[in-house]
């Protein structure tokens, strides 16, 4: 039976589930990211992998730009091969799978980290390794909770990979904290050695979820692509056959298969301009990068120094405070993407960030905040509301995107090439940052400032609203050459007047009320025998 139902559509406790345990996968990624800036902080690491004017003095120990930078920078360049290889990797094992497979590899990068004793060329690697697992997840994880979730909520548990990433760093701030106590290499190789405990919990819990349906019917195992989708959506499996929902979304995705089994795919075919892959392929990356130019790391790194101000001198519990405002500002982000879709809240995000970026750098170079502790305030209470709107806006709307802009036969590739992009810009960031402050302080805020107004301008002029329709529709209306991003909010397949009117007519097909016909069903779908109308007589 159904757990509930949104917009008068039946949703299954699957669906929860599915969202909760291939989240995880973000959670691994967050908690990872989370440790690193604490475990460069803590005694015994600085004196076995720093440099020392005292031997065995930890307070005489640092790190040089460039051996801080790759020590935590490793891990992104680590994402970015991970991505580009998850693509063939879930398009060949299954979405599941590959999963499984990619918690090894980063089981393996802690163990190298974990046994590292005074190498920290050995720790940089193991946090490489690590980074292949998690670049891998990040690619795979959207991707197969789009592909899986019912569009009603498509959008919330896609999110929750966002929501994962900041419950890990949140956690992994809270773990140092009890950790840094602890004497000798037990300190950081507690927080480390706790890692082994989230791919165990996604590599096993994985294996008991829905394969995704899309990835089932490529396949040609179309019986348990149904069987997927009735558990998704709560409905027992003798009636799946004959539910309309299931019939109506497995003809869609039969007739798309159809159209694409006419064209072989590869790599290149990310960067062919027919049926606006190129298009897409372009707008995925520019999302992604954009998402890492908001200057949300920004804070992370260097908050401490701002908070310095107000008297707060405990780095830990700076990133606590940071980390907790990001965590529970991603509940609301969820609520707001399902809401009110994809643009708006991407619009109103980055003007929201853009002027909250303008006033923390404008304070920051007009006064010092470090013996000004008015200019500090507005600065921290800056810096806060910038990170609501991005919990709310930019971190989980991005990641929905990715898992639900592109056409099946590309989508690993797509979102593989999406998310490489996301980790090249954190590689640049994490690792230039410090040299860039070095140079112009607080004023890097103005940059960030830019970025984000330029992010919201790409997303108003680029990006169609694929909220509320199928994959597999979103692929049609990409290819509409009548719908424009602008007017796309009331785009809707052939054989609807609007989206709400295919919201409405599910609905009452849902109740039984027989608007919903065999004939419909043949209108949208071209009969499963070939391409819907929409594909055969799509335009780049």
């Amino acid at each position: 039976m159904a757990l509930f139902y949104v917009q008068g559509l039946p949703i299954g406790w699957m669906a929860i589930m599915l969202a909760i345990i291939a989240s995880m996968g973000g959670f691994i990624f967050g908690y990872d990211t989370g440790q690193i800036s604490d475990i460069l902080l803590m005694d015994d690491f600085l004196l076995r992998f720093g440099q020392c004017s005292t031997t065995g003095v930890a307070s005489t120990c640092s790190f040089t730009k460039v051996r801080e930078g790759l020590i935590v920078a490793l891990l992104s360049i680590g994402t970015l091969i991970g991505a580009l290889v998850g693509a063939p990797t879930a398009d060949f094992l299954g979405r599941k799978n590959a999963m499984s497979s990619e918690c090894v590899v980063f089981i393996v990068g802690v163990i190298i980290q974990i046994t590292s004793t005074h190498s920290w060329v050995q720790f940089a690697i193991g946090r490489l390794v690590a980074g292949f697992g998690v670049g891998s997840l990040s690619a795979a994880v959207p991707m197969y909770q789009a592909e899986t979730a019912p569009a009603q909520i498509r959008g919330t548990l896609t999110a929750t990979y966002q929501l994962f990433i900041t419950f890990g760093i949140l956690v992994a701030y809270c773990i140092a904290i009890g950790t840094r106590s602890i004497p000798h290499s037990g300190s950081w190789r507690t927080l480390i050695g706790i890692g082994f405990l989230w791919p165990l919990i996604l590599g096993i819990g994985i294996q008991f979820m829905p394969e995704s349906p899309r990835w089932l019917v490529r396949h040609g195992r179309f019986d348990d692509a149904r069987r997927a989708m009735a558990a998704t959506r709560g409905i027992p499996a003798d009636e799946a056959e004959n539910h309309f929902i299931i019939a109506r979304e497995l003809e869609e995705m039969r007739g798309a298969l159809d159209y694409e089994e006419k064209v072989r795919t590869g790599w290149l075919d990310c960067f062919r301009p027919e049926r606006k892959q190129l298009y897409r392929t372009l707008l995925g990356m520019t999302l992604q990068m954009f998402q890492q130019l908001t200057g949300a790391n920004y804070f992370f790194y260097y908050g401490a120094t701002i908070f310095q101000s107000v008297g707060i001198s405990d780095s830990f519990v700076t990133q606590i405070i940071l980390g907790a405002v990001n965590f529970g500002c991603t509940f609301g982000g969820m609520y707001v993407m399902e809401r009110f879709g994809r643009r708006f809240p991407l619009i109103v995000g980055g003007v929201w960030q853009s002027c909250w970026l303008f006033v923390f750098a404008a304070a920051g170079t007009a006064k010092d905040p470090t013996t000004n502790p008015n200019i500090g305030k507005l600065m921290i209470v800056s810096a806060c509301l910038f990170i609501l709107g991005y919990a709310m806006t930019w971190a989980p709307g991005v990641w929905i995107l990715i898992g639900e802009t592109f056409p099946t036969r590309t989508r690993a590739k797509q979102a593989a090439l999406s998310t490489a992009s996301n980790w090249l810009w954190n590689f640049l960031l994490a690792f230039f940052t410090p040299f860039i402050v070095q140079s112009i302080n607080f004023q890097y805020g103005f940059i960030f400032a830019a970025c984000n107004l330029a992010g919201a301008v790409i997303v108003f002029f680029f990006l169609y609203e694929s909220s509320d329709i199928s994959l597999e529709s979103v692929d049609m209306m990409y290819c509409d050459p009548d719908c424009k991003p602008w007017t796309s909010r009331t785009w809707a397949p052939p054989g609807f007047e609007n989206r709400q009117d295919l919201i409405e007519q599910s609905r009452a097909a849902e109740a039984h009320k027989g608007l919903a016909t065999d004939e419909r069903i043949e209108k949208v779908n071209g009969s499963g025998a070939g391409a819907p109308p929409a594909y055969a007589n799509s335009k780049a």
